[in-house]
């Protein structure tokens, strides 16, 4: 097998594009799923060593839509999970390899966005694996998100669940990107909107950080999922207007919710090379209350409940609410 590759991100930036973009090439092993084994199945079922554990987690996974999506066999695959696997990262290879040798290749990819936050759990499990960062312009992610209605602010924030989904993008970028520093050179950063606007000039650099060519006209001709059909949180815009999803704050954000916004999340913004609104400096936040409150408690609170989920007790609990959710 070829280096697996990982196709990460914060929700909403683009994750899933990419990731069928390369389905579309025809080098790599059709999955049309998220797998979440590090961000969930890993905190729920415990060190897969243990041979109850392994037991449990089969029992949940093979009724999974997840397996159901495989298309293995399910005693070919049990049996090689309890004989061979000992932890999460054993059992993706184990799952994703049996899907790729059913389709005839060699090469599989992943892209469970939350996986992001694990880059050292998924070196050390899979020593020659790529990740691809895929990063969105925040503003976008976070209209997106709320759209969505996937991240929660703390019951007295509900009037700044914009900013609050802002922040969590911010905090997933900046964790990301520091994780990714520490296993360069298998780390790299795609711009969603480069994507997008022009593939053909991004591929290339993909191409050679996985050592595999990469053809868009193939993967045109071949289409695989949201290179055929958009995935978009504003399907009636696609129906009406077609599919653009760059800078979509512009026309979709309120004067006040875009200053809120950027005034919580513009300082990576910048960083990352986005222009903020004439009329959103950087120093403007400075004397905001609420903003400050908001940047200060808020990586904190992700911080601490990825903690809790990863190392203790609750994370059986926290594992098996996510899990009945998403499996």
């Amino acid at each position: 097998m070829k280096p697996p590759v990982f196709v990460l991100g914060a929700p909403r930036s683009g994750t899933t594009l990419l990731y069928h973009m390369l389905l579309s090439s025809g080098q790599f092993a059709i999955y049309m799923s998220e797998t979440h084994v590090f961000n969930l199945v890993g905190p729920r079922f415990g060190n897969l060593a243990h041979e109850a554990n392994r037991r449990k987690l089969l029992d949940v996974w093979l009724r999974s839509f997840q397996f159901k999506r495989s298309g293995l066999n399910p005693e070919r695959f049990a049996a090689t999970i309890m004989k061979d696997c000992r932890s999460e990262g054993e059992f993706l290879r184990i799952f994703m390899e049996q899907i790729a040798e059913q389709q005839g290749l060699d090469c599989w990819a992943e892209c469970t966005p939350e996986h992001l936050l694990y880059l050292k759990q998924i070196k050390l499990a899979l020593p020659d694996a790529k990740i691809i960062h895929i990063i969105r312009d925040g503003r976008d992610v976070a209209l997106s998100e709320i759209r969505q209605g996937w991240i929660q602010p703390l019951p007295w924030d509900r009037a700044q669940r914009l900013s609050v989904s802002g922040l969590y993008w911010e905090w997933l970028v900046r964790k990301g990107r520091e994780d990714g520093r520490r296993i360069a050179p298998d780390y790299m950063e795609v711009r969603f909107e480069e994507l997008v606007r022009n593939p053909r000039a991004v591929l290339p650099g993909i191409s050679s950080f996985i050592g595999q060519t990469l053809d868009y006209e193939t993967m045109l001709k071949n289409a695989v999922g949201t290179v055929r059909v958009p995935n978009t949180s504003f399907a009636k815009d696609f129906e009406n207007k077609g599919f653009d999803p760059v800078a979509r704050w512009k026309n979709e954000l309120a004067p006040e919710e875009l200053r809120a916004l950027e005034s919580a999340i513009g300082p990576l913004l910048v960083e990352l090379g986005y222009p903020l609104t004439s009329e959103n400096g950087k120093d403007r936040s400075r004397g905001d209350y609420t903003v400050m409150r908001l940047r200060a408690c808020y990586p904190i609170y992700f911080s601490s409940k990825l903690w809790l989920k990863s190392n203790t007790p609750l994370r059986r609990l926290t594992g098996a609410a996510l899990l009945q959710e998403n499996l």
